[in-house]
């Protein structure tokens, strides 16, 4: 009590004041902190403005489409992140370049669990055409990313569609690491992937002349110590009994 017998009042945090764009940096970070650990049908204005600090009508003021408008926000920067991840200076073997943009892809996996699945499973409330046409922007630029990486200006149908089945692949697989308790360890899972586009790149490469031929300038880069040696020494033992197939 003061000497008025009334209770001092409490200091209220200084209202910070920010730019446009810093106000709606806040926002969608706020936003996709509650994206990532919550199905989007479950998160609210009401929660995103408790997280960003803010009063619900800021929220609206710069989302004034509702929680439709703020989600697509969000997902379109997600997918910005995502599509970074696979962005690799072209020096190196290729298996070392896909296990970097791995190593990003699978932590930021990690990090937005629970919204990454609600992403890439849809069904959501607020999913539309738009949204699904966001995350088909992220595999294709994945893909160009890697095709790129290949070498190959022109990559015909057998190339292409081997490239994005590994991304398929990468969005199945870390869906079901999610389902089973984020096992095994990341970095297993990585490599685990890299064997995937080797021996699906392998296996077109025994149809396609033109995967044959980016698949022998790939494998020229890589050491024998690298992951795809460590991969053909544990193959041989596996089909050391299959010499009746030749």
């Amino acid at each position: 009590m003061n000497g008025s017998g009334t209770a001092p009042a409490v200091p209220r945090p200084a209202y910070r004041r920010l730019s446009v764009e810093q106000r709606r940096s806040q926002l969608l970070a706020a936003a996709l902190g509650l994206f990532a650990q919550h199905a989007p049908e479950d998160v609210s204005l009401d929660d995103v403005a408790t997280a960003a600090q803010v009063s619900r009508p800021l929220v609206y003021r710069y989302f004034p489409g509702g929680k439709q408008q703020l989600y697509e926000a969000a997902l379109r920067s997600a997918a910005d992140i995502l599509e970074r991840c696979f962005a690799e200076p072209e020096t190196g073997p290729l298996t070392q370049r896909l296990s970097r943009a791995l190593d990003r892809y699978l932590a930021f996996v990690d990090e937005h669990d629970a919204g990454f699945s609600a992403l890439l499973q849809g069904g959501s409330v607020v999913e539309t055409s738009r949204t699904s046409a966001i995350v088909d922007e992220v595999r294709r630029a994945a893909a160009d990313q890697i095709l790129r990486h290949l070498g190959e200006p022109e990559p015909g149908l057998r190339l292409r569609m081997t490239v994005r089945m590994w991304i398929t692949a990468v969005e199945g697989a870390s869906l079901i690491w999610l389902d089973e308790g984020k096992r095994p360890p990341l970095d297993e899972l990585r490599d685990w992937l890299v064997d995937h586009f080797v021996a699906l790149l392998t296996a077109t490469a025994a149809r396609d002349p033109q995967t044959a031929r980016v698949t022998r300038g790939a494998l020229r880069m890589e050491a024998s110590e690298g992951p795809v040696g460590d991969l053909a020494r544990r193959i041989l033992p596996v089909v050391s009994d299959a010499g009746h197939l030749l």
